[in-house]
């Protein structure tokens, strides 16, 4: 810091809930400058000149408020505002925040779903889901209801990762494909990075769901309970210590979600085969909070999801995922720096019977441990990083020709990230850079990432991204399966071709390039229109080898490699565009996108379009409130 200068930060609160707030816009007088919270609600405003300055506070649906502060050089000032919302603005406040944040420094090519969004599309069973509003966001394909997995502009489902508050969900989707594991009522946002995403992710070649969920109620006892023919679910949250405006405060939320298709379907769909409609399951999530009047949080998070599939005289899968873990932020008095730190475990692990009685199984387990910080300078922000993630794989199936298949596999990753986000007038530059180390294949990846954006105007800004990326994690069925309910994993297998289509192939891990362009224009505060395109390039992509006939040993060694390794290497393109608009008011949502996409894999002996070749894809949803009570 400069000596003739000084800093103001903080975070802002909703005076009600205690709830972070983003998008705050805050201008500094004298002088005019406009900044505004991040999506931790947090701000910091520095290169002050010593003196005295008002500071405003503003978001449409929210009651505006000032505060005088005095700078002095070389010293920093930590102010926590509590800014109280407009019961009949907060559709607005929604509305506006989305606008709002199209204008901020924002260079990453991303949608945010809210919690309110998802409550606007038309459901099965009439319960609002994470995954049936996925399928109407541009360039996501599913494939159905049975086995329903996501894939997006053009990844398969192994290729994208899904965080949970940090920690990695390996089977975020219920067997019945229509349900995921996620209760809607305490998602706070899910960020969709479909392509370019920033140095703080990586292990993924296509695409990062990133998922968070809201604080508990920090002021009373409160919940809901649900019910309809296919899930029931209960949800309670309150206060361990209330919520008082500059003081700590602790909260828990619990929400419990169980299926009983299997039995209502008699009951309710008895027009249907009662045996095809063998589903069930049930999420638990628990979520304690503890908050400083500081700033400073932690937070005790754990879940267990289990789903179960029985068709009679046939096939039952059964697959269990358990994890918990930690997180917190840290602010320390003056210093420009704030922490992020994260501690969590995941399990995955999944059984299928045949009546060959031929086990087939899966499991995945590890952990992962991070920490991040976050330098700020003026407009510009310095982001750094480290993680460890290791985790354990065991695998044994049979493939169609009768050969089997294992694998058990220790995998460590290290990785380091840095990133420098650069703000210089109408331009915003967003330069990042991770190095991922494979200590267990005894690969690395040095991984450039770089995303921009230029504000032509008010309403119309550019924004381009691209980045080199890799995993080691594979999926334990072909890509050129249509349904396989049987959703395992591999790590990083060393049964592999030693060449293809001519080529050595001298690395075990999946990599990727990804290129994305694009413009965001706003009409106005209610409505936005967003057009991109973009392009990736798998340079290498591991596969499950469906036509093994021969064992690898001394004996076959006279076999064409196709015929007796378990893994095949492919390469593949996916690219396209898509145009989506976005309308809400009070009382009206639109939603609309068109896809094009076109999606090639070659397999050095043919080039095929696999099953999630969608070339065109339209998705148009509207909400119409009769009643003004219900904005």
């Amino acid at each position: 810091m400069n000596a003739q200068t000084g800093e103001v930060k903080g975070f802002v609160y909703d005076a009600i809930t205690g709830e972070v707030v983003e998008s705050i816009n805050i201008r500094v007088n004298p002088g005019g400058a406009v900044y505004s919270t991040n999506s931790e609600g947090y701000y910091s405003i520095n290169d002050l000149a010593p003196g005295n300055y008002v500071l405003d506070y503003y978001l449409a649906g929210y009651d505006s408020t000032s505060i005088k502060i005095k700078i002095e050089g070389n010293k920093v000032i930590k102010r926590n505002i509590f800014i109280k919302s407009i019961a009949i603005e907060l559709t607005g406040a929604n509305i506006s925040g989305t606008y709002i944040k199209g204008k901020k420094e924002d260079t990453d090519p991303v949608i945010t779903i809210t919690n309110r969004q998802l409550t606007k599309i038309p459901t099965v069973g009439g319960s609002p889901d994470l995954v049936q509003y996925l399928q109407i966001l541009p360039g996501v394909v599913t494939s159905g209801d049975q086995g329903g997995q996501l894939y997006i502009r053009g990844g398969s489902p192994v290729m994208n990762k899904v965080l949970l508050d940090g920690m990695t969900i390996y089977n975020p989707f219920h067997s019945i494909g229509l349900f995921s594991v996620f209760d809607a009522d305490i998602i706070k946002t899910a960020d969709v990075y479909s392509a370019g995403f920033g140095a703080e992710y990586g292990g993924r070649v296509s695409a990062i769901i990133d998922v968070k969920t809201r604080d508990g109620n920090r002021n009373r006892l409160a919940g809901t309970v649900s019910v309809n023919p296919i899930v029931s679910k209960i949800m309670l949250e309150g206060p361990l210590k209330k919520f008082k405006p500059g003081n700590g405060s602790s909260s828990f939320v619990l929400s419990i979600k169980n299926s009983y298709l299997e039995k209502s379907s008699k009951i309710f769909y008895n027009y249907a085969d009662p045996s095809r409609l063998p589903y069930n399951f049930s999420d638990i999530y628990a979520k304690m909070s503890f908050n400083s009047p500081g700033g400073s949080s932690f937070k005790v998070f754990g879940f267990n999801f289990t789903d179960n599939v029985n068709f009679p005289a046939s096939t039952s899968y059964k697959w269990n995922s358990t994890g918990f873990g930690t997180r917190f932020t840290m602010v320390p008095e003056g210093t420009r720096t704030k922490i992020d730190g994260f501690l969590s475990y995941s399990g995955y692990n999944i059984a299928q019977k045949e009546v060959d009685n031929k086990p087939r199984s899966s499991g995945i387990n590890g952990f992962n441990l991070g920490l991040h910080f976050s330098y700020f300078n003026n407009r510009d922000e310095f982001r750094y990083g480290v993680e460890t993630n290791g985790f354990r794989t065991n695998f044994n199936i049979y493939n169609s020709n009768n050969r089997k298949i294992e694998q058990f596999e220790n995998t460590t990753e290290l990785a380091g990230f840095t990133s420098y986000k650069l703000v210089r007038g109408r331009s915003i530059v967003d330069l990042g850079l991770r190095l991922q180390v494979y200590a267990s294949l005894g690969n690395q990846s040095l991984e450039p990432r770089l995303s921009y954006r230029y504000n032509v105007s008010r309403k119309l800004s550019l924004k381009a991204a691209a980045g080199r990326y890799s995993q080691n994690l594979l999926s334990a069925f072909s890509d050129k399966d249509v349904v396989n309910l049987f959703y395992g994993f591999l790590s990083g297998p060393d049964n592999l071709p030693k060449t293809f289509d001519g080529n050595p192939v001298t690395s075990r891990l999946q990599k990727a390039y990804h290129g994305v362009a694009g413009l965001e224009y706003n009409f106005n505060k209610n409505s936005e229109l967003g057009i991109e395109g973009f392009y990736k390039n798998f340079t290498q992509i591991t596969n499950i080898n469906r036509d093994k006939l021969f064992d690898d040993d001394q004996i076959n060694q006279s076999k064409p490699e196709r015929l007796r390794k378990d893994f095949i290497v492919e390469t593949g393109k996916a690219y396209g565009g898509d145009i989506r608009y976005h309308y809400e008011t009070k009382r009206l949502y639109m939603w609309a996108t068109y896809s094009l996409t076109y999606v090639t894999r070659y397999d050095s002996i043919n080039t095929y379009n696999p099953n999630w070749d969608r070339r065109h894809n339209i998705n148009i949803v509207i909400d119409y409130a009769l009643d003004k009570k219900e904005r």
